[in-house]
């Protein structure tokens, strides 16, 4: 039987991953260990090296990518296989993603382009998928769906808590103008990233001085990425989903599942956080119009929420991402919007068109079930590391 090394860890798709290994034929042993750093932990890689020693595996695979993994196979001599669910990875921007054991999977054609454009030869684009089978399952064996039903349900985080805040008002006062006037234009921009060209030379040269840019020696990232990605980009999510929800609580009754604050949302419901096995699907078929507010981060992909969506049999609403039509059609499997009005009148259209909604989330479960399966996206991760 063939054998892989997996690297456990908290992804939320890493049991569906693992499931469909097995269901394809290997035997998986899995290595768990907190990282004390994704660079460098000079205890988990001896560990990892003597494990590898150990036994005889076909390649070690993550959910996401990891510098020391990648490291400690280059030294090994053994294929690091990973694939994304996060984008984009601030892991991927470190020297070792030159390996040339590494065979890396993006579900965000924008960090493909990105990566071959610096010269990273075994990179490639893979979307993401939904076990409609276990989800299936789920429902057959469920007798509380009724406690999951909604008019309007967003599953998600705030991000109340970004460093952003915390940093904002050591800023002088043209800076933090000039960001919040970029946060404005962004949040009613979908499936558009205009951070990157607001971050000009002169406006990164000022940041630096009240910016402390934390990073490894092999480490590629700049400010740039650090603070669009892990300052704006959290900051502009959460005036993106608050003022949607806010508006959409004027006019419906709208539910949260979070574990973010949600005080001042007077007129959402909330719903307390579920957990994705076993809730979160429910509340997926449950609700009459299930949201996806895609994080800006996320450039171009799908992200994982719409093939839960989907998969659970729910009818979703989504921003616009670049990858959409590549994937699906418009008003048959989904629906997505431009902006906030237009998303406002989706809304209001379909709750009033129950018959046309229903058939929207049965066309989309099928689709998701015949051709967005983790067995079909795994055979073809190995069909693509086979030809190499």
């Amino acid at each position: 039987m063939r054998k892989i090394l997996m690297y456990r860890w908290k992804a939320y798709n890493y049991k569906d991953v693992k499931y469909t290994f097995e269901a394809l034929g290997y035997e998986v042993e899995e290595v768990y260990q907190d990282l004390l750093n994704y660079d460098v932990d000079e205890a988990f890689a001896e560990r990892l090296k003597s494990i590898i020693k150990g036994d005889s595996y076909e390649f070690l695979f993550t959910v996401n990518y990891f510098p020391l993994i990648s490291n400690v196979c280059q030294e090994m001599r053994l294929l690091y296989v990973c694939w994304s669910c996060d984008n984009p990875l601030i892991s991927l921007y470190h020297q070792s993603v030159f390996n040339s054991v590494n065979r890396i999977f993006l579900f965000d054609l924008t960090g493909v382009e990105e990566f071959k454009g610096m010269g990273v030869e075994h990179v490639y684009h893979l979307p993401l998928a939904v076990d409609t089978n276990r989800l299936d399952y789920l429902f057959a064996n469920s007798k509380d769906d009724s406690l999951y039903e909604n008019e309007i349900s967003f599953v998600g985080s705030l991000y109340e808590k970004n460093s952003y805040d915390k940093m904002e008002f050591t800023l002088p006062d043209y800076l933090r103008g000039y960001f919040e006037a970029t946060m404005e234009a962004q949040k009613d921009l979908h499936g558009i990233n205009i951070i990157d060209r607001m971050l000009t030379p002169e406006i990164l040269a000022e940041l630096s001085n009240y910016f402390e840019l934390e990073k490894s020696e092999d480490s590629l990232s700049d400010l740039n990425l650090i603070f669009s990605v892990t300052t704006l980009g959290f900051k502009i999510a959460q005036k993106q989903r608050r003022s949607i929800l806010i508006e959409l609580s004027k006019h419906h009754d709208v539910s949260i599942y979070t574990n973010s604050n949600v005080k001042d949302l007077i007129n959402v419901n909330y719903r307390g956080s579920v957990d994705y096995w076993s809730e979160m699907p429910k509340v997926f078929r449950g609700s009459k119009i299930n949201l996806n507010m895609t994080i800006p981060n996320i450039k171009s992909g799908v992200p994982l929420r719409i093939y839960d969506i989907l998969g659970a049999g729910g009818f979703c609403i989504s921003n616009f991402q670049a990858e959409l039509p590549m994937f699906f059609e418009n008003e048959k499997h989904l629906v997505w919007y431009y902006n906030q009005q237009d998303l406002m009148d989706k809304v209001k259209y379909y709750l009033a068109h129950d018959t046309q909604r229903s058939h929207i989330a049965r066309e989309g479960y099928e689709y998701v079930r015949a051709n967005c399966t983790y067995q079909q996206r795994i055979n073809d991760m190995l069909d693509i590391i086979k030809a190499i």
